[in-house]
């Protein structure tokens, strides 16, 4: 893994950035940016943003690679969202998804950036991308199209609905090819169990139960610009995956599987490739191996027993934390940021991370992240990334 801090003081921007560039193959990154705030207005700091980022893209480690996704963390969207939706698309042809989830560094804006080189785009894939045999795709559902719908069950319904049929359209469906979601519910408290509810349902429709497999997710509070907005889903496909390159995670001697305690995702995912292994860990709290939360009201115990939950999936892949490449922390409480970013600075210094305000879904979790992690490999039977 390589590692770049890269730092353009004339705009105060910091961009935390780690590749797997294996000679001869797809190179692969992951960067969080992030500006210091000194005070300055929403557009100064997105304008400062906006040039670190399209310096950060010439740089020439990056050997021509290409954005394929990236999230905005905006700290008040209703407010934000137009002008970062108008500078993103002046940088970057890619799937972006906008989700208010204060950065708790207090900047009003951060951002996480997927590149990739050897992308190609043809016209007819306005929000994915081929490359040897495979087509990705990132959709992102900022819910405009919901109007005046006021019950989160409903909006995920129809997020869900929406989705499947974009996927119908190219060829995939939910169960067979999408393999990471993200539902973002503007009060997490509040709206959740509407959000559980829906994907429970669409997910048997579609032959999904504790008898096949779920799909690698993070139930989290987001906002979206339009009050209205009680639901967001950002998701990930793969078109001309095999079913033998996916395998799901676990880690049963830390957690129970999720429908025990009545939701219905996986834990993470394993997706092999010929040339690496890609692990995507979904939303992990301080649980344990009968669905009960660890270590209520103690946020160091908390991150501690997160951290040896996340170690105990990515041991099933046979990675640890020297194959992250990037880590997003939520946090319920402001006030314990201070201790967190410590924690992560220490044991991850070099890893690309985000620490934002999104409170968890079960109260008594302080705090949850995800990451992704990848390892080279050889799997000769299966065609490489």
């Amino acid at each position: 893994m390589n590692y770049w801090l890269q730092k353009y003081s004339d705009v105060g921007v910091v961009a935390e950035v780690t590749g797997l560039t294996p000679q001869g193959k797809v190179h692969e990154f992951q960067a969080m940016l992030h500006v210091t705030p000194n005070g300055r207005s929403f557009s100064q700091q997105l304008q400062n943003l906006s040039k670190g980022l399209s310096d950060l893209t010439k740089e020439t480690f990056f050997d021509g690679a290409k954005p394929v996704f990236a999230r905005c963390f905006l700290s008040d969207a209703s407010n934000q969202y137009d002008l970062a939706k108008q500078a993103m698309d002046n940088l970057m042809n890619c799937p972006v998804s906008y989700v208010q989830q204060p950065p708790l560094d207090g900047s009003k804006i951060a951002i996480w950036l997927q590149l990739e080189t050897n992308v190609l785009c043809p016209d007819e894939l306005t929000d994915g991308y081929e490359r040897n045999g495979y087509v990705h795709y990132y959709s992102v559902f900022n819910s405009s199209f919901l109007g005046k719908t006021e019950s989160s069950y409903t909006q995920t319904h129809l997020l869900l609905n929406a989705y499947e049929r974009k996927l119908d359209l190219a060829g995939c469906s939910i169960g067979d090819n999408c393999l990471r979601t993200w539902f973002f519910a503007r009060d997490i408290d509040c709206d959740y169990r509407g959000v559980v509810e829906a994907r429970k349902e669409n997910f048997q429709i579609n032959g999904l139960t504790k008898d096949t497999h779920y799909i690698a997710s993070t139930g989290i509070q987001g906002g979206a610009a339009d009050y209205r907005t009680k639901v967001l889903l950002d998701a990930y496909a793969i078109k001309g995956i095999e079913k033998e390159q996916i395998r799901y995670l676990y880690a049963l001697e830390n957690m129970s599987p999720t429908y025990e305690y009545g939701v219905t995702f996986e834990r993470g995912v394993s997706i092999d490739f010929g040339d690496r292994r890609r692990v995507l860990i979904s939303g992990t709290a301080s649980i344990d191996n009968s669905g009960k939360i660890l270590h209520e009201g103690d946020i160091e115990k908390q991150v501690s027993r997160m951290l040896e939950n996340v170690h105990a999936l990515l041991d099933e892949t046979g990675c640890d934390f020297s194959n992250l490449m990037q880590i997003i922390v939520y946090l319920r409480d402001v006030a314990d940021y201070q201790n967190v970013k410590k924690r992560f600075d220490e044991q991850f210094p070099h890893v690309p991370k985000s620490i934002v305000y999104a409170p968890i879904c079960r109260p008594g979790w302080l705090v949850e992240m995800e990451c992704i992690a990848v390892k080279e490999i050889q799997n000769p039977q299966f065609r490489d990334l």
